[in-house]
């Protein structure tokens, strides 16, 4: 028998189905920005943003609600495999297979793209960008000097000097910075609750007062991808007490020491 924590447990399991999005006014904000910028006339848009922040479901987003409006392509999972890469890349762009033995003639496909500058505009959505070679950056680069295709770039905003958007040949060509951050604590206690009610486990988020929402702040700070993390390993040791020592638990209340054992889980706690 599953235990009542179950339900809870699973609504922060990491996702980034369109199902799970959650508008905080912040990810309103982010996602206005890029969809005003994927309407001007820009070669590359970036969304730029630390680990956790929400870039791939903002991306996810704009695709499922364009993917009928627009010439769009959401590229999930980077393809590092340049000729795989190429191979995706020439389907877009042509609606055609190539034989997967077959290589891509890159200067063909550039003047292709040229040709039909005006005719077609194509948006590509990018994630995990910082995945991509250098060489392969390159070529994209090439491809949105043509303006047939347009490139919105997801990627992980890192502390190291040699990261792409410090390459001056992208600096000058992208358009657009879109930066997503953290999470304040009332996005947070915003994001906790509403992905509780909208599965109708009403109880369990009224008892997530502000309180414990500042202690799990203290410790994700503000991070999505932590917080989920976090509030999924909570509910998991709800679940364990709830099935095999049910004096252990109050129903009624969130108790700050399963939190602080969550922490000490998740290595938020050195003990």
């Amino acid at each position: 028998m599953d235990s009542r924590y179950y339900p809870a447990k699973n609504v922060f399991i990491d996702s980034i189905e369109i199902d799970d999005y959650i508008a905080l006014e912040s990810s309103i904000v982010s996602y206005k920005q890029l969809q005003h910028s994927i309407e001007k006339p820009l070669k590359m848009i970036l969304v730029f943003g630390r680990p956790g922040t929400g870039k791939s479901i903002l991306l996810n987003y704009l695709y499922e609600n364009f993917k009928y409006q627009k010439d769009i392509h959401y590229f999930a999972t980077p393809t590092t495999n340049e000729k795989e890469f190429f191979h995706k890349i020439f389907k877009v762009i042509t609606k055609k297979d190539l034989p997967s033995n077959t290589q891509v003639n890159f200067s063909t496909l550039v003047d292709y793209c040229r040709d039909i500058q005006g005719k077609r505009e194509i948006i590509v959505l990018l994630d995990e960008a910082q995945m991509y070679s250098s060489e392969m950056m390159e070529r994209i680069r090439l491809l949105a000097d043509s303006r047939s295709i347009k490139f919105v770039i997801a990627l992980h905003k890192t502390d190291k000097e040699e990261d792409i958007i410090a390459k001056e040949h992208f600096q000058s060509r992208i358009w657009e910075v879109i930066e997503l951050k953290n999470g304040t604590i009332d996005d947070i206690q915003n994001y906790v609750h509403k992905k509780l009610l909208k599965k109708n486990l009403f109880e369990i988020a009224n008892n997530i007062k502000s309180y414990h929402i500042g202690l799990i702040y203290k410790f994700t700070k503000g991070n999505y991808r932590e917080t989920n993390k976090m509030l999924f390993t909570i509910f998991e040791i709800y679940e364990y007490y709830d099935l095999n020592d049910k004096n252990k638990i109050d129903i009624n209340k969130f108790s700050k020491k399963i939190i602080e054992m969550s922490a000490i889980k998740l290595g938020f706690i050195n003990v």
